[in-house]
């Protein structure tokens, strides 16, 4: 190597290790990617993982490097998991994803687990709260399945963390070839009660415990009573709903699903699902939707800094999932409510390009709250909002119509012959970035982070969505290797 090249490489080794941790061997293995050392990396990194991390099988949010403490939505107890991702069913399915693109059993038994310790916490209504306590007598348990558990039996689609579970668990059961009679009863057990949980309209609520109410459809209209003073609904999470990207969470599974089990029932339940979407489509002057509805498909509060409205986050995922539905199905009905929705979201883009999370029913002004104590109160102006939840989205509506100009043009979004071309830098900096203790250590910026934990500026923390990111792109690279 020429003196020079030797001379940068030893600096940006010394530079690199006194910020992260980054070793000169490190380093100098990373400078040319082979399918060796990112097979070596991924097989080190997951070995850490599972060995220092898990917890009968499961995982949390985050842990501090000298793993003492560990959270997911809050601090965690000492013998519990997350379900809601990016906990165990994210890094489950990331250990599935190196499976596939390596043959190493090793992956496959850690996905197995990931899905074992799902399985301890399956609620006897048959999904998913958003953790998993295996200490049989702490108050964080549930109505578990097994019977080691107590408490509520309320299975949920918020922030996927059914929708996350069910998947892990139909993949390995798939990966098992059907064989692991533990894995495949409690998927089969899953996915009937997903089924049970939909609404006749072909919507899902937020929570349940048994078999839906079988509720005539209808199709969505705005309140005739004044809904900011009124049609407050105690149990809102037994209604129609959208929130957290529900119907994209949920048309996931059941495309998954159908493909996996060919059962009909799932193909139907993604079509019912897609049909419940053309009806929540609000009319004129704001033809999108809203977060959640009553049985008369009108928008109602939920918690109360949730208030009825047309909702850009939700009308996103709305849009993007008719659009998964069509391909899925070749139905154009799926399409057709698609032009006037994103026509009346690109008119109400903030100034900024953002969206608001909510617009006023009817007069369309983005709407905001006010907190005082535990009191809040709506208002229009955006200066001093509460700082515990995102009152403006991104705005993803240049990238969902593009992908609708593809579907009428009848062309489909071409898969490049240059992806592995297009990794490279990603895979390059994930092989750099490995500490010598086979981790990826993240720092913090100040910023809340998923689960909302907010660490102090330039702490050192582990991610479950770190690591699972990563070995899914080391994972995505290897199968672009062998298809090139």
């Amino acid at each position: 190597m020429h003196k020079k090249k030797v001379y940068l490489t030893l600096l940006l080794c010394y530079v690199l290790t006194s910020v992260t941790g980054f070793t000169e061997s490190s380093l100098l293995a990373a400078e040319k990617v082979t399918q060796e050392n990112v097979i070596r990396t991924m097989r080190k990194a997951s070995d850490y993982y599972r060995a220092k991390l898990a917890m009968h099988g499961g995982y949390v949010y985050y842990y501090t490097p000298d793993l003492q403490q560990r959270w997911g939505e809050g601090k965690a107890g000492p013998s519990q998991i997350w379900v809601q991702p990016p906990g165990t069913p994210t890094v489950g399915l990331a250990f599935l994803s190196a499976y596939q693109a390596t043959g190493d059993q090793f992956y496959l038994d850690a996905a197995t687990d990931a899905a074992s310790a799902l399985i301890y916490g399956q609620l006897k209504s048959g999904g998913w709260t958003n953790s998993v306590e295996f200490n049989p007598k702490s108050k964080l348990t549930a109505d578990y399945r097994n019977g080691k558990g107590r408490g509520k039996n309320n299975s949920t689609l918020d922030d996927g963390i059914t929708q996350s579970a069910i998947q892990l668990l139909i993949h390995v059961d798939q990966a098992h070839n059907f064989q692991n009679q533990k894995i495949h009863k409690a998927a089969m057990i899953a996915l009937d009660a997903l089924l049970e949980a939909q609404f006749p309209v072909g919507a899902f609520p937020q929570v349940w415990t048994g078999p839906v109410e079988k509720i005539p459809a209808k199709a969505a209209n705005f309140p005739k009573y004044d809904w900011r003073t009124e049609g407050r609904i105690k149990n809102y999470w037994d209604y129609y709903t959208l929130n957290d990207g529900l119907a994209g969470y949920v048309s996931t599974v059941l495309i998954d699903a159908y493909e996996i089990y060919q059962d009909e029932r799932y193909q139907q339940a993604v079509l019912k699902l897609g049909d419940f979407l053309i009806q929540a489509q609000l009319p004129d002057p704001q033809p999108a939707w809203a977060q959640q509805y009553n049985y008369e498909m009108q928008p109602i509060w939920a918690r109360k800094f949730e208030p009825p409205a047309v909702t850009g986050g939700e009308s996103q995922d709305a849009i993007e999932t008719l659009m998964k539905i069509y391909r899925f199905s070749g139905d154009k009905k799926y399409l057709k409510p698609i032009p006037k929705a994103l026509a009346y979201l690109k008119k109400s883009q903030l100034p900024n390009g953002q969206l608001a999370r909510y617009y006023a029913l009817q007069t369309n002004r983005p709407l905001y709250m006010t907190r005082n104590g535990k009191k809040y109160s709506l208002t229009y102006d955006d200066s001093n909002l509460p700082r515990h939840y995102g009152w403006k989205i991104a705005s993803h509506l240049t990238e969902l119509q593009r992908a609708y100009n593809l579907i009428k043009s009848g062309k489909q979004k071409q898969v490049s012959h240059l992806k592995r071309r297009k990794l490279l830098p990603q895979v390059k900096t994930i092989l750099n970035t490995l500490d010598d203790q086979a981790r990826w250590i993240s720092v913090s910026t100040g910023q809340r982070l998923v689960g909302q934990p907010k660490f102090p500026v330039n702490s050192r923390f582990i991610s479950s969505e770190v690591f699972s990111q990563n070995l899914e792109i080391l994972s995505d690279y290897l199968r672009a290797l062998k298809s090139d």
